[in-house]
C-alpha cells in the first residue's frame, strides 16, 4: 500500500512539473511567435524564455543619398552590407543617380549602373526619386518609362508605407493631386499601427509651408502615429513636429566631407525595427558592417570626378572678449557677383570646447582656397548650417553676412594662424 502511495506521489510531482513546464512554455508563445524550448525547473539560468518579438515585428533599412558628387565604391559596398544585415526590405529616399542631364545616353548609363547595383539586393527595394532623379521633364519621362509611378504606398504587416515625390511638377513641391491619392491611402488604412513616410526634401523647412504643398500634405497624417524621412542635404539630423519624429539622414555615398557625428556628416543605413507600440531607429555606419572574415566588401563602383581648387592650411581661434568660444560655427563666405548677386559660403568649421577650428572645404579639415573672406559666427552649442533658424548666444550681427564686420584673408603657400576676435 505505501509502495503504491509513494508511486501515486512522484507521478502527481512529476506531472505537475511538467505543466509548470508546459504552462511556462506556453507564456512565451503567447505573443504569436515561436518560444524558446528549454527544460524548466525551480532554478533556471536565464531571465525569461519570452522572446523579444511578436507576430507583427519586422526589420527594414533606409538608404540616403548616393549621388550630388558620389564618392567610389560605397553605395555598391553598401548593397553588400545590407545582404550581411538581411532586413526584409530596403527603402529610398532619392537621388539615386546623377542626373542633371537631357542625354538619353547619360541616363542609360546612370540607371544601368545603379539598377546593377540593386539587383544585387536579397531583397526588395522600393524607390523614391529625388531632385537628381527628376531634375528636367527628359528625366521624369525617363523615370516614367522605367518605374512608372513616382508616388505610390504599400501595406506590410499592419504598417502604412507612403512613398512620396518631393518633385511633383517642379521642385520641393507636393502637389493637390498627390496628396488627394495619400489622403485615400490613409483613409482606406486607417487602423493601421504605424504610418511611415518616405520623401527626398525636408520641406518642413521652407518658408511657405502652403506654397510647397506641405502643409496640406501634413493634415493628412494628423490624428495617426507616423514617422518621416528624407534626405538631400547630406546632413543627419532629428526634428520633432506635431509630436512625431521627422529624420533627415546624411548619405550612403553622396557627396559629403565626412566630418563625423558631431556635424552629422557620415555614410549610414538607418536600420528600423517595428515593434507593436512603435518604430525603433538605429543608424549603423557602414564601415562598422563586417562579414565573418573581417574582409571589407570590393567593388568596381566609381566616383565623380570634381575639379578642386587648390587649398591652404589653416588653424584658427574664435574668442568673445578675450574668452575662448565653444560650439560655434564659423562660416566664410565670398561675394559672387555673376550670375548670384550674392555671397556663397566656401567653408566651414565647429569649434572646439577651447575656441579652436580647423575649416573645411572639400573634405574633412582640408583647408580653404587662398583669398578674402567675410565672415560669420553663429553659437547654439553645435554644428550649425543655417537649416533651420536658430538664436545665437553670441551677438546677432556676426550671423549674417549683411552685418558682419568680420573678414580674413587666407595667404597662399602659407601655414595660416587666424585668430577671430568678437566685441559684446
Amino acid at each position: 500500500m505505501n509502495r503504491v502511495l509513494l508511486l501515486v506521489g512522484v507521478c502527481v510531482v512529476v506531472g505537475g512539473a511538467v505543466a509548470l513546464s508546459r504552462t511556462r512554455l506556453a507564456e512565451s508563445e503567447k505573443s504569436g511567435v515561436a518560444g524558446i524550448q528549454a527544460t524548466v525547473e525551480d532554478k533556471n539560468p536565464w531571465t525569461s524564455l519570452k522572446v523579444n518579438a511578436d507576430a507583427e515585428q519586422f526589420q527594414f533599412a533606409v538608404v540616403s543619398d548616393r549621388t550630388g558628387g558620389h564618392r567610389p565604391k560605397v553605395f555598391s559596398q553598401a548593397v553588400q552590407r545590407i545582404n550581411m544585415l538581411q532586413p526584409e526590405f530596403v527603402v529610398s529616399v532619392g537621388d539615386l543617380i546623377e542626373g542633371y542631364t537631357t542625354k538619353e545616353e547619360v541616363m542609360a548609363k546612370e540607371w544601368k549602373e545603379f539598377t546593377g547595383y540593386i539587383d544585387q539586393l536579397q531583397m526588395p527595394f522600393f524607390y523614391v526619386p529625388g531632385n537628381h532623379d527628376l531634375t528636367n521633364k527628359e528625366l521624369n519621362a525617363d523615370w516614367t518609362k522605367r518605374f512608372g509611378r513616382k508616388f505610390y504606398h504599400f501595406v506590410y504587416k499592419n504598417t502604412l508605407f507612403l512613398c512620396v515625390n518631393s518633385e511633383d511638377g517642379k521642385a520641393s513641391t507636393i502637389a493637390a493631386e498627390q496628396t488627394e491619392y495619400f489622403k485615400k491611402a490613409l483613409a482606406d488604412n486607417k487602423d493601421v499601427k504605424w504610418t511611415m513616410v518616405f520623401l527626398h526634401k525636408p520641406l518642413w523647412v521652407d518658408k511657405d509651408l502652403e506654397k510647397n504643398g506641405w502643409a496640406n500634405f501634413e493634415k493628412t497624417l494628423e490624428g495617426r502615429k507616423y514617422t518621416v524621412f528624407c534626405g538631400h542635404v547630406h546632413r543627419y539630423q532629428k526634428f520633432v513636429r506635431n509630436g512625431m519624429n521627422y529624420y533627415q539622414l546624411a548619405t550612403t555615398g553622396g557627396g559629403s566631407r565626412l566630418r563625423g557625428v558631431s556635424y552629422g556628416e557620415f555614410d549610414h543605413i538607418s536600420w528600423i525595427t517595428m515593434k507593436t507600440d512603435g518604430p525603433r531607429i538605429t543608424n549603423v555606419m557602414l564601415d562598422g558592417i563586417l562579414p565573418e572574415n573581417l574582409d571589407t566588401p570590393m567593388s568596381e563602383e566609381e566616383g565623380v570626378i570634381r575639379k578642386l581648387k587648390k587649398l591652404e592650411p589653416v588653424k584658427g581661434l574664435l574668442t568673445n572678449n578675450g574668452k575662448p568660444v565653444a560650439g560655434a560655427t564659423i562660416g566664410f563666405h565670398v561675394f559672387v557677383k555673376e550670375p548670384t548677386e550674392r555671397f556663397t559660403m566656401v567653408a566651414d568649421a565647429l569649434t572646439a570646447a577651447d575656441g579652436s577650428f580647423t575649416p573645411s572645404t572639400y573634405a574633412a579639415f582640408d583647408g580653404i582656397p587662398a583669398g578674402e573672406y567675410t565672415v560669420t559666427v553663429t553659437q547654439t552649442g553645435k554644428y550649425y548650417d543655417g537649416e533651420v533658424k536658430a538664436k545665437s548666444q553670441l551677438p546677432e550681427k556676426y550671423t549674417a553676412t549683411k552685418t558682419t564686420t568680420l573678414k580674413v584673408t587666407v595667404k597662399e603657400n602659407e601655414k595660416n594662424e587666424i585668430k577671430i576676435e568678437l566685441m559684446d
